[in-house]
């Protein structure tokens, strides 16, 4: 099981400390980066899977409920606690609901279950990028139009594979296989992403960003049992929402909370040392995973 665990989390931290190393001494337009993955390379790969007819969209869709449930599930227990310890709530839910599904997620569940898993940890990305840019952009800035969802990429890409999937249409192989090929460039580009933006690492708020660092990933993971037994989940599909809900905050949380002025330095704080945080949470987890769940047998 240990050796199953490093070969899951080596190659993730291997490419991420490339990322660091390389921003700690050339410092590369990480923003234009990100940009040209999430509008270019995320959308073909989304579209990739959800098109591809091999993948039975409807099978996924306990998954995607359940996935949904653990992000919004995640804000109503702690809204309690938040108002409790006095933190502004805008400030600090949303790192604790919208975690680090992409430039994490991904990698890590096709590197633990190979690529079977693949389809799963899309949709559970899709379902947290969809509430992330329309109830986290709400809880923002309650004025926000939610039809800006349509003039994004991801939405869009995935609009049309669900449509190309559910309706039957077939797609030829040659195009799925340049899109499979461009869509695979934005999995380790997120782990580079990810690794450049540790260096932005804020301790000035270390212990708001530890209660984060707890109190994300247990949040999301309370709802997983329950939520397996409802939902009838198992195999790859139970373990991919256990390493879901276990997901540290996504660092698109500090580029939101910036755009909006909503205290991006602790909003920093709470994304990046929460990611610090999970090289001791994600271990565990993968090793209950193993331990406990057959991926195999989804």
């Amino acid at each position: 099981m240990t050796a199953q665990i490093l070969a899951t989390l080596l190659p993730v931290f291997l490419i991420a400390g490339c990322g660091t190393l390389y921003g700690r001494y050339r410092t590369p337009d990480i923003r234009g980066l990100n940009t040209l993955n999430m509008e270019l390379f995320v959308p073909m790969l989304v579209f990739a899977v959800l098109a591809d007819r091999q993948a039975p969209l409807v099978d996924y869709a306990g998954l995607a409920l359940a996935g949904a449930v653990v992000v919004v599930g995640s804000g109503v227990v702690l809204w309690p606690l938040t108002k409790w310890l006095e933190l502004d709530t805008r400030t600090f839910l949303p790192p604790m609901m919208f975690n680090n599904s992409g430039n994490m997620g991904i990698p890590l569940l096709v590197l633990a279950f190979g690529e079977a898993a693949l389809p799963a940890a899309v949709v559970l990305f899709i379902v947290e990028m969809l509430l992330h840019f329309s109830l986290g952009l709400y809880m923002l800035s309650p004025h926000t139009p939610l039809w800006r969802l349509l003039r994004m990429p991801i939405v869009l890409a995935s609009l049309a594979g669900l449509g190309v999937n559910l309706g039957g249409v077939p797609v030829p192989a040659w195009l799925l296989q340049a899109l499979d090929m461009l869509g695979g460039v934005c999995i380790p580009l997120m782990l580079f992403a990810l690794g450049v933006r540790m260096l932005d690492i804020d301790f000035s708020d270390w212990k708001t960003g530890l209660l984060g660092a707890l109190l994300c990933p247990l949040s999301g993971l309370i709802f997983v049992m329950p939520l397996i037994a409802w939902l009838d989940l198992d195999g790859l599909q139970a373990a991919a929402l256990w390493v879901f809900a276990a997901l540290p905050p996504a660092v698109l949380n500090y580029l939101v909370a910036e755009q909006y002025r909503q205290e991006p330095q602790k909003v920093a704080s709470l994304v990046l040392i929460g990611n610090l945080g999970s090289l001791v949470v994600i271990p565990v987890v993968l090793g209950l995973v193993f331990l406990h769940v057959q991926p195999a047998a989804a």
